[in-house]
């Protein structure tokens, strides 16, 4: 199931979002790299989703919530990685956590790759299939707004900008590491 997932996200036409599944340098590291995530992730019981991987995170990485440093120790970083990775092994729930996005390409300005934007409504429904086949049989947590807008359930404050604190908050109160 895996790698045809992944076959058909890097096939996938998600709006202007670029899918770096399929296209740039590294293209079919990210590939392997997701394949072995799901596989690994595959009992997972709860899925956390934010909005749409970002230019440092995923884009690069491959993994939603991860930054190419947490799994090489060089390349860019991302906050919010490092963020969801110590809260959820803080928690000690990491390996019962599948992580993903509404959107698992990446919105970016028109032009300028290294930016993050909003997905359009359009985008997040043409993700919508993706994100339902991992959310399948999982509890789901949504992560900022955008997500639980689309997807309900409890608010969970995003950890960017000072969110740490009241995104770890936000995973207790759905039952994570209690």
């Amino acid at each position: 199931m895996n790698a045809a997932f992944v076959e058909r996200l890097a096939a996938a036409e998600i709006g202007a979002t670029f899918n770096f599944y399929r296209e740039g340098e590294g293209a079919s590291v990210r590939c392997e790299r997701l394949a072995a995530y799901l596989e690994e992730r595959a009992g997972a019981a709860w899925i956390l989703v934010g909005e749409a991987a970002g230019y440092r995170g995923a884009r690069v990485s491959g993994i939603p919530f991860t930054s190419e440093r947490q799994l090489t120790g060089s390349a860019p970083g991302e906050s919010t990685a490092t963020i969801v990775h110590r809260v959820l092994a803080e928690l000690r729930v990491l390996e019962h956590v599948l992580l993903w996005n509404l959107v698992p390409t990446h919105p970016h300005a028109a032009g300028n790759a290294a930016t993050n934007r909003a997905p359009t409504k359009a985008e997040i429904a043409a993700a919508r299939p993706f994100l339902g086949e991992l959310a399948d049989g999982r509890r789901v947590i949504p992560v900022g707004r955008l997500a639980q807008a689309e997807l309900g359930g409890a608010y969970v404050r995003h950890p960017s900008h000072g969110g740490a604190a009241a995104f770890r908050a936000g995973l207790l109160e759905y039952g994570l590491g209690n």
